[in-house]
């Protein structure tokens, strides 16, 4: 069956993002509602967890399911957004104390990146359960990446709940060239990888990408019922500035305007359904403000916008024809004068290298660009295979 099979049902829950079905229509069970694959490794053993507001167990969270189980939690790990996903992107998190259970909360996302060895001495195993989005540059896979490196350093098991990629139907985008390797790319993957988190950290471990090569003692419990044709509806916003569907299947394409003088909604009730500038024309006149939970560049805030409305963007473009949007990125360089000044020196980070800046300064026609892609995203989806959990989408 094609993905258009339930577009209408995709329609139906882009507001509500509480769908989870595959497209035969069979619900989807994620890593962590399968309790009975994961709790006898828990029980009489001092487990930390790492964290955030999508780590729900049908309705209620992981940490709280876990220790109504009597599991003893020793301490939560939190990304970026904080362990109940209400801080600001970019936003420095101190560590803390949950206030509902007590546990300590040790950021991750604040004066460092990585667990200290020392801070798993206590622990025998570390849970991860986060739901990613599938693009490159969103932090929680770099998250990831450290907590395992610190597993490998201290001989800690690690366990990946595993959890649908919302946009794992198709792999798109340049591939990193890792001398640009920062928290927003550390793996020379395509900014859209079409794998899940248990899938990556099986390819991080395998590849030995971790420091030195070492591999961390890495267990996984898979979802049920997917395949990278399902089109995954997420229950909850992934992050403040991720609110719904629409803006999910837009961010591989919008979360390069990050890298430019660009606004992509921050701000306003709808991020990364829109695009503007004040210097910008267009279908949509909006003026991004400080929101709670919701960052903004100071660069933007309270000064009018133009730009694109994409709140309407059709959904069966964005599954049946799946891709970067780069004719968006192209007019916008156009219409605001086509200096380098369009572009921060972050813009190489979140492209993952310096040809797709040099391509758009240059004019380079957007199919010559994404036949260059072809050669890199053929060796990964080579590569990519050795590490698939389920059955993969029709190349």
């Amino acid at each position: 069956m094609g993905r258009l099979v339930i577009f209408i049902s995709i329609f139906l829950c882009l507001s509500g993002m509480n769908c989870g079905r595959n497209v035969e229509g069979e619900s989807i069970t994620t890593g962590a509602e399968r309790m009975d694959q994961y709790l006898p490794l828990l029980e009489g053993r001092s487990v930390a967890v790492v964290a955030n507001h999508t780590s729900l167990v049908k309705d209620k969270h992981l940490v709280d399911t876990l220790i109504s189980h009597h599991i003893d939690i020793a301490k939560i790990f939190s990304p970026e957004h904080g362990f109940r996903g209400d801080k600001d992107a970019g936003e420095i998190i101190e560590s803390s104390k949950d206030e509902k259970t007590g546990v300590p909360v040790i950021s991750l996302y604040g004066s460092r990146r990585k667990p200290r060895v020392s801070e798993l001495d206590d622990v025998d195993i570390v849970i991860f359960d986060i739901q990613d989005v599938g693009v490159r540059f969103y932090t929680y896979i770099s998250t990831m990446h450290y907590v395992m490196e610190a597993c490998a350093e201290s001989d800690t098991e690690f366990l990946l709940l595993d959890r649908p990629n919302p946009n794992g139907f198709y792999v798109c985008g340049p591939v990193l060239d890792t001398q640009y390797r920062s928290f927003v790319g550390m793996h020379p993957v395509p900014l859209v990888h079409g794998m899940t988190l248990a899938e990556l950290a099986r390819m991080i471990n395998g590849e030995g990408w971790l420091e030195d090569g070492r591999k961390c003692d890495l267990e996984w419990v898979p979802c049920t019922n997917y395949t990278h044709d399902s089109l995954y509806q997420l229950p909850v916003r992934p992050s403040p500035n991720l609110p719904n569907m629409q803006s999910v299947y837009l961010y591989p394409s919008l979360g390069l305007f990050e890298g430019t003088i660009v606004n992509v909604g921050r701000g306003t009730d709808f991020p990364f359904q829109v695009f503007g500038h004040p210097d910008l024309s267009g279908d949509i006149t909006y003026t991004p403000e400080s929101k709670k939970n919701a960052s903004i560049e100071p660069r933007h805030e309270d000064l009018e916008c133009q730009g694109i409305d994409l709140r309407d963007y059709p959904v069966d473009s964005l599954i049946a024809e799946p891709g970067i949007r780069l004719q968006w990125l192209y007019d916008a360089y156009d219409k605001l004068g086509k200096t380098e000044d369009f572009f921060l020196p972050f813009f190489i980070n979140l492209s993952g290298n310096e040809d797709l800046k040099k391509e758009i300064i240059q004019g380079t026609r957007i199919p010559e660009v994404k036949e260059k892609w072809k050669n890199d995203l053929s060796y990964f989806l080579e590569k990519r295979e050795e590490y698939l959990l389920y059955e993969d989408f029709d190349h």
